[in-house]
């Protein structure tokens, strides 16, 4: 029985942090695609297309790290000290782009300043996780001393895994706005999202290539010759997509290109997940190994069956209500 449990939760985990990745993926790449957007007419816009709902995208990444806390308190424990660094400078930026939110469209002289942090922090954020991210598909090693971990966080792989997640969340934000957009910055936003696209591609390919030759374990998984033809779909499907998200783009499409985005995203989280289940630490402990008693996992379950439901239809109502094109700066 807590086999099953064990699963069940940790597919809550999941869903938790893709949602996080989707919904607050495409707010950080606007502020990454910044730069390249100057004048403060384009940036107002592109901030007044996340503003009403930036802040509750972020209750899918508080929702999972409650999870993980409670139905693996000891996955916990030894993750987070392991992890203080980049989670550490996560959260600062986290807390300095909302800080961003509430003032650069009332700012006037200190306006550049706020751009800046808009801009670094979000870059920050998405880095951070990109590192995390390539460190988890390389794994962890059991540290020196007893319940630590030891891991090597700024290696190639790591840094390749965060600069292809920067130009993921810069192509999810340039297909949002797309969608919620008109005129020259729709225009210049679709020449962004080809750049992306282009790039996002390559790293696709490098780090799919790469990521077999990460652990043998991993090259275990997919080149077994008993599931290689059935995993051998999940690329397949992605470069189709890739491939249909170039032709949405040569006909100028708006709001599909936004969900060709997320469906790349999805296949990669699929990837990443194939690579590294059952082990909730790589390749150090399993999920079976660090679950928490029966009754504290099925009190967790019954609160995910209460909070779900309550979380997906908020945000969906939110969009819902926030939808359409954004044409004039709003605010608070």
């Amino acid at each position: 029985m807590i086999d099953v449990l064990a699963v069940a939760c940790i597919f809550v985990i999941g869903f938790c942090v893709l949602m996080y990745v989707l919904l607050d993926g495409f707010d950080l790449g606007i502020g990454i695609l910044f730069p390249f957007f100057p004048g403060r007419h384009a940036r107002d816009i592109m901030v007044s297309t996340v503003l009403p709902v930036w802040d509750g995208n972020q209750t899918w990444l508080v929702l999972g790290g409650a999870f993980l806390y409670g139905a693996f308190p000891q996955a916990f424990s030894l993750l987070l000290p392991a992890l203080y660094m980049p989670i550490f400078v996560m959260v600062m930026s986290l807390l300095f782009r909302g800080i961003t939110f509430e003032f650069r469209l009332k700012a006037k002289k200190s306006l550049p300043w706020w751009d800046a942090l808009f801009c670094v922090s979000s870059t920050l954020v998405c880095f951070c996780q990109g590192l995390v991210l390539g460190t988890f598909v390389k794994g962890f090693q059991l540290g020196s001393e007893p319940n630590t971990l030891s891991y090597e966080l700024f290696t190639p792989f790591n840094i390749s895994c965060g600069f292809a997640l920067l130009f993921g969340y810069a192509l999810l934000g340039a297909t949002w706005i797309i969608g919620k957009t008109t005129g020259e910055l729709q225009a210049r936003m679709y020449h962004a999202a080809k750049i992306c696209l282009l790039v996002v591609t390559l790293f696709l390919m490098i780090i799919s290539l790469w990521t077999p030759f990460v652990d043998d374990s991993i090259r275990a998984i997919w080149f077994n010759p008993n599931y290689i033809y059935k995993l051998a779909m999940l690329p397949l499907v992605t470069g189709l997509m890739i491939l249909y998200f170039g032709y949405a783009l040569y006909k100028r499409a708006e709001y599909i290109l936004f969900w060709l985005a997320i469906g790349i995203f999805v296949c990669a989280y699929l990837g990443f997940g194939i690579s590294t289940f059952p082990y909730l630490i790589p390749h150090v402990l399993t999920i079976w190994q660090v679950v928490a008693p029966e009754s504290t996992v099925l009190f967790m379950l019954f609160g995910a069956l209460l909070l779900l439901p309550m979380l997906v239809g908020y945000t969906s109502y939110s969009y819902y209500v926030f939808r359409g094109k954004v044409t004039e700066t709003i605010g608070y």
